[in-house]
């Protein structure tokens, strides 16, 4: 379990489309075996720690008559950002994919000390 400062605890989210390959016919439509799409997501402001952060998906448009395959993450989780993940296999294919995103954790505050810094 972690535990945080209750006043520092800070709040983000977002929705970010992860791939559109249908139109394009990229390789999450037409290819076979693994395959792996990563987004980039910086957060609205940094927090004091790398945050806990939860992923879902908000979209998935899949072709009928194979199985729906899918395993999404947060990946590389810093203070200023993380990797949404969205890997599937097999005979799958996905024509598109929207990931929804929520961060935890705890943020800076006029309070912090930095006492390494010389007074000036």
């Amino acid at each position: 379990m972690r535990r945080m400062d209750g006043r520092r605890i800070g709040v983000d989210q977002g929705n970010t489309d992860i791939f559109s390959d249908f139109s394009q016919g990229g390789d999450m439509w037409t290819g076979t075996g693994a395959r792996e799409r990563r987004r980039p997501v910086t957060f609205s402001e940094p927090f004091r720690a790398p945050p806990l952060v939860q992923v879902s998906l908000s979209l998935w448009d899949f072709a009928e008559g194979a199985n729906l395959r899918a395993d999404i993450s947060a990946d590389d989780v810093t203070e200023t950002g993380f990797d949404l993940v969205f890997r599937t296999w097999s005979d799958t294919r996905v024509a598109r994919a929207r990931m929804s995103w929520i961060a935890i954790g705890e943020v800076h505050s006029d309070d912090d000390w930095d006492l390494s810094q010389p007074v000036r």
